[in-house]
């Protein structure tokens, strides 16, 4: 695998090595030898799949606080997304800073999100599913969310959505946790 630093501090793009012959390729997908020497989450315990019919679809942002904040590591295996990242960590040097990029079927990359980030994305296709794997389990009292358009973060998306839960047009305006507080 081929590990690629995006511009936020921690989160990577990741891209397979296939090893080519006449019936196709084999590619390393996961190897946790290979992100703990990163120092990267390398324990996941979750697998999660998404399906979307219709491009336009936005889901997120969402995010864990502690004590089940979450590393993921994302990827497309039908169709396309536009994928974004927040960094929500206080005192992080990319703190508030989002991260956009393409993941496709066709292109295999995936991504992968430490703790402390929100994550949302918007299909470019019909169609669209993804995989993605955590390391913690989900606990709803610990769920959060920030609005696709709040602007706090100014995120440039693709394409206005043309589907979208009522729950992610909820979300409050974000609000740094005070200073010496636990984020909520």
């Amino acid at each position: 695998m081929i590990f690629t630093e995006t511009p936020l501090a921690g989160a990577y793009l990741i891209d397979l090595e296939p090893l080519r012959d006449e019936r196709g390729f084999y590619a390393r997908a996961w190897c946790a030898h290979e992100f703990a020497a990163r120092g990267l989450v390398a324990h996941m315990v979750q697998a999660n799949a998404i399906f979307n019919h219709r491009a336009g679809t936005l889901r997120g942002l969402h995010y864990q606080v502690e004590p089940a904040s979450e590393s993921k590591i994302f990827r497309c295996i039908n169709g396309a997304l536009f994928d974004v990242i927040v960094d929500l960590r206080d005192g992080s040097p990319t703190y508030k800073q989002w991260f956009g990029t393409e993941l496709t079927a066709a292109s295999r990359r995936m991504l992968y999100v430490p703790r402390g980030f929100a994550q949302g994305f918007i299909t470019l296709a019909d169609d669209t599913e993804l995989l993605y794997q955590v390391s913690a389990f989900y606990t709803p009292a610990c769920e959060r969310g920030i609005r696709y358009d709040d602007p706090a973060f100014r995120i440039e998306w693709p394409s206005q959505p043309r589907v979208i839960s009522e729950k992610d047009t909820r979300w409050p305006d974000f609000a740094p946790a005070p200073a010496g507080s636990a984020r909520s």
